[in-house]
């Protein structure tokens, strides 16, 4: 195939920015969509010039790191698929891709097409693990959890921090990352001493981290490449009054 593309090249965090075109001929159908990239790249690195910035690392759908905005959907127009899963069959002879970086001002645009999506990993840090003393580590099989429980758990569990959530929403929300996280640890007995206190501390973080609010759209689950439920935001909005209404309360 012979394609167009139409990508937002940006030098740094400071720079304006505009799309520039470019033409990559003989794409295989086969290729992933990041590998189409390597292509332009190569022979942009022939003729001298910068190359595409975009980011990627395990190719494979696990580490949420192809952080691509394509022909106006996240991740491109296959749903519950990553960038790097995203192939050029999808596409046809002749077309125009529009690439372009996720759009949120908690995630500013670095260089091109790469993120600094850092804000995620500070919600987490703001309360996403588990430090009560427990003793001596069980087996996991020895701690019983109804199959109800950990199937949801491990749903919420799924998210890869992608941020096409963010992406997608017109409020640039974070909503569905945070309570993805806070339902995962709310749902396991090991998250339940520091449930109050988790839900408190993320949803502050993300508030200050300068995420918009949620109105229940459902753009993000929409886009989401895991599939994961707005449910979980319903979850996160009843552990926050709960927490809110104790700590009122104390």
């Amino acid at each position: 195939m012979n394609l167009k593309l139409k990508i937002w090249r940006q030098k740094n965090a400071n720079d304006k920015g505009a799309f520039e075109s470019y033409n990559v001929s003989d794409v295989s159908p086969d290729m992933s969509f990041l590998e189409m990239l390597d292509v332009l790249n190569e022979d942009l690195s022939r003729e001298g010039k910068d190359p595409v910035h975009f980011d990627h690392d395990c190719r494979e759908g696990i580490c949420g790191m192809c952080s691509l905005y394509i022909n106006g959907k996240p991740h491109g127009p296959k749903d519950a698929v990553t960038t790097c899963q995203l192939h050029m069959r999808s596409f046809k002879d002749g077309d125009i891709i529009v690439i372009e970086p996720w759009r949120a001002a908690a995630f500013p645009v670095q260089k091109d097409l790469v993120v600094d999506r850092s804000s995620f990993d500070r919600i987490i840090q703001a309360g996403g693990y588990v430090n009560v003393n427990t003793g001596g580590v069980p087996d996991a099989n020895e701690i019983p959890i109804p199959k109800v429980i950990a199937d949801e758990a491990m749903d919420a569990a799924q998210c890869i921090g992608c941020g096409a959530c963010v992406a997608a929403c017109k409020n640039a929300s974070a909503m569905l990352f945070t309570a993805a996280k806070v339902s995962q640890l709310a749902l396991l007995p090991q998250g339940q001493v520091e449930r109050q206190t988790r839900v408190e501390n993320m949803v502050a973080q993300m508030e200050e981290e300068g995420f918009g609010n949620c109105t229940n759209t459902q753009a993000c689950e929409a886009v989401c490449p895991k599939e994961i439920s707005v449910t979980h935001i319903a979850r996160l909005n009843r552990e926050y009054l709960a927490a809110k209404a104790s700590s009122d309360n104390i």
